[in-house]
């Protein structure tokens, strides 16, 4: 057994430990955030409403990638191994390449546009992929996020040109390489370590990635979402299917109204993190760049070229779910 199977082994053994100890009382969430983080807050929300609901069930949340790490936690929730976790959806694209339209670039106008797609077919055909996963979303939330150079400012693809960059999903990826940049693939807690070593010279992530691993330390310059926003990234909060259906109805109704009002909060906060973001970065000695709609168009542009095409030539009816995606006003 080689030492990526032992780790794997180790954590199942872990996830199957606990679902042994805890019983039907207890739900285990993962997630790879600092407990300051907003996607953390959403679940202590819901994790608090259930406990307040007193009906026999407690979440128990492990953050900060304590007990699996950031993109290996789908699968285990998908069989049942993991209850619950918040979770960027596209982190899931390989094993499910429609995941991938959730982090387009230039797919999602705004938060309340967000929140609309939130409720709308496409959302419907996305979570139809899911419920076959043996998964399911309790919270709905997206995030926007932007870019970040080492040494100077990130806003037009003419930017990116040789430069080493880490882009948040597949899609972001292949556009940015059709700007002529470099890839280095990690998740977005691994950010500092690498601009910090040299590894990258720029990075896109969410507003609140940016602040919650402090990426202000390491870079002379910051692009926020602002009234142009490319980067917005689908955030659920979601459980294995039928982890929620063995609940009683007590226990399913605590967790729907949980799921409720750590929606909404998620959503008026998301709202907030960019000025907020960009505020911290000011404050911090880093410059803030602002994207012109001429930009805006000229990413959009090279995305329809690179990542809307890869889309539609990779993924199985990919043609129909960016068309209901593209449809939502």
């Amino acid at each position: 057994m080689n030492i990526k199977q032992s780790v794997s082994a180790a954590a199942t053994a872990l996830l199957l430990a606990g679902t042994m100890s805890a019983g039907a009382a207890e739900l285990r969430l993962s997630h790879q955030w600092s407990t300051s983080d907003v996607r953390h807050k959403v679940a202590q929300m819901v994790a608090d409403e259930v406990a307040a609901a007193d009906v026999d069930l407690e979440i128990k949340i492990f953050p900060s990638k304590s007990l699996l790490k950031p993109r290996e936690q789908y699968k285990p929730l998908s069989r049942g191994l993991l209850d619950m976790t918040v979770l960027p959806l596209s982190y899931a694209g390989g094993q499910q390449p429609a995941y991938n339209l959730t982090l387009m670039p230039g797919l999602v106008k705004n938060h309340d546009h967000a929140a609309r797609l939130n409720e709308s077919p496409f959302m419907e055909s996305i979570e139809e992929i899911m419920a076959g996963d043996d998964v399911m979303v309790l919270v709905h939330g997206y995030l926007a996020g932007g870019f970040a150079g080492k040494d100077k400012c990130i806003t037009s693809p003419d930017d990116m040109e040789g430069l080493q960059t880490r882009a948040a999903g597949k899609a972001f990826e292949q556009m940015l390489a059709g700007a002529g940049a470099s890839i280095a693939s990690m998740a977005s807690s691994e950010i500092y370590n690498a601009m910090q070593s040299g590894v990258l010279d720029a990075a896109n992530t969410s507003s609140s990635s940016f602040v919650s691993y402090r990426i202000y330390e390491q870079v002379s310059c910051y692009t926020p979402a602002g009234e142009y926003a490319l980067w917005f990234m689908y955030q659920p909060l979601l459980m294995n299917k039928s982890t929620f259906e063995g609940l009683n109805e007590a226990q399913q109704q605590a967790l729907r109204d949980g799921a409720a009002k750590a929606q909404a909060y998620y959503l008026e906060e998301a709202k907030k993190q960019d000025a907020a973001s960009a505020k911290v970065f000011r404050e911090n000695g880093v410059e803030i760049a602002e994207m012109t709609q001429a930009e805006f168009d000229a990413w959009r542009e090279l995305a329809k070229k690179t990542s809307y095409k890869a889309f539609v030539d990779e993924t199985p009816n990919g043609q129909e779910l960016l068309d209901q995606a593209l449809s939502v006003d």
